[in-house]
């Protein structure tokens, strides 16, 4: 369920046109623009007013975009691109037929897996529009995993989940050589490395 207040309907639609003609984009993607994307709505904005907030904070607006699909398999530049050229803060809700995907640009792209249009849930949480923005990457972009570690950042917390990410990915990728590996003694500096990685993550997690 998406719980934001009526107060921050907006229900818009945009011309699509208007994005992909001023946006600083090669011709490549302006194809997949006008091939991936059907129909964009500004379905709620955020501000301080709006949501009867006391607390100042940089951060003006929050946009909330739905993006109506042509296809599920979207090139995820698209919403990339949008994001950098914008200067309001934006949340994507991704619509293809009843599945939907969440994705917010925090220095990347970051998207939720895809799930059943009921399942969506997002809330607006926090005294502040800023408050609120940390709120909504933390539901989006932060797994279950990472979503602990309130006394850190939101940039120290996804910087932790990217630090498990790829020691669990090279975790993987060791294991699989060493299994194939034929000689004892390279197998044994293989798995000898993967203990490494594996106390690394443990220390990561536990610290």
């Amino acid at each position: 369920m998406i719980n934001f207040p009526e107060s921050t309907r907006a229900h818009r639609r945009l011309p699509k046109d208007a994005f992909y003609k001023h946006l600083p984009i090669t011709n490549v993607l302006k194809e997949k623009f006008i091939s991936d994307v059907d129909r964009i709505y500004v379905e709620w904005s955020l501000t301080k007013d709006n949501l009867h907030l006391k607390k100042d904070g940089k951060i003006k607006e929050i946009l909330i975009l739905l993006i109506e699909l042509k296809k599920q398999s979207f090139d995820a530049k698209i919403i990339e691109a949008i994001a950098r050229q914008n200067p309001h803060e934006l949340v994507f809700i991704l619509s293809f037929e009843e599945k939907r995907q969440l994705a917010i640009y925090h220095s990347k792209l970051y998207r939720s897996p895809w799930m059943n249009k009921t399942d969506v849930e997002l809330t607006a949480g926090g005294f502040s529009v800023d408050e609120i923005m940390d709120c909504l990457i933390e539901q989006i972009a932060l797994t279950e995993e990472s979503a602990g570690r309130e006394n850190l950042s939101i940039d120290d917390r996804l910087a932790r989940q990217e630090q498990i990410e790829k020691l669990q990915k090279q975790i993987e990728k060791t294991e699989a050589v060493a299994w194939k590996e034929q000689q004892p003694k390279k197998r044994f500096e293989l798995y000898s490395r993967v203990q490494e990685y594996k106390k690394e993550l443990e220390e990561i997690k536990n610290g």
